[in-house]
């Protein structure tokens, strides 16, 4: 994924302030997460994931990096409450490449709803469809994601390129 897509250059989007609680949805290895860490330095980055095995890489990379405002948690996120954070707790959600994986699409959003404060922000990327090396199946189109954050009570702010193969979508709570 980090061949694809720029972290930094991503997060160049969103309104980050040095203090706050950012969380990333489907971590894998931690890419947005670490990158969000080295911007946040008096705030709390969360790294979620389904996969035990990605968890324990993000510990290792936190601890190679020496980051200390990282915490990787294992969790369902397709399930109710399932990140497992309070609600209201997160000033930014980030789901990058996670939604096509998804079985319940919807379950994933209204997670982020749940646990994103007021005029939070929620950042959405996944692959373009039109792209060669995005996957043969569960493509969600920007249009489709865009009502399901509706349904969820979100606002959506801005939609932009992520790369080459992956758009990204911006709403706020």
């Amino acid at each position: 994924m980090e061949g694809f897509l720029s972290p930094e250059e991503i997060l160049n989007e969103l309104d980050l302030k040095d203090n706050m609680t950012a969380v990333e949805f489907g971590c894998g290895a931690g890419a947005f997460a670490l990158a969000l860490a080295k911007q946040l330095k008096q705030g709390r980055v969360y790294g979620l994931d389904v996969q035990e095995e990605k968890i324990s890489a993000l510990k290792n990379k936190t601890l190679l990096e020496k980051l200390k405002n990282v915490f990787a948690i294992h969790c369902d996120l397709e399930s109710e409450g399932g990140s497992t954070l309070h609600k209201n707790s997160a000033d930014i959600v980030l789901i990058p490449n996670v939604l096509f994986q998804a079985e319940n699409k919807y379950a994933i959003i209204k997670e982020s709803e749940r646990i994103l404060k007021q005029g939070g922000q929620l950042l959405i990327i996944d692959w373009q469809k039109s792209s060669l090396l995005a996957p043969k199946q569960g493509i969600v189109s920007p249009d489709e994601i865009k009502k399901i954050a509706r349904e969820a009570e979100l606002i959506f702010k801005k939609e932009f390129s992520a790369g080459g193969h992956h758009f990204a979508l911006l709403f706020s709570k």
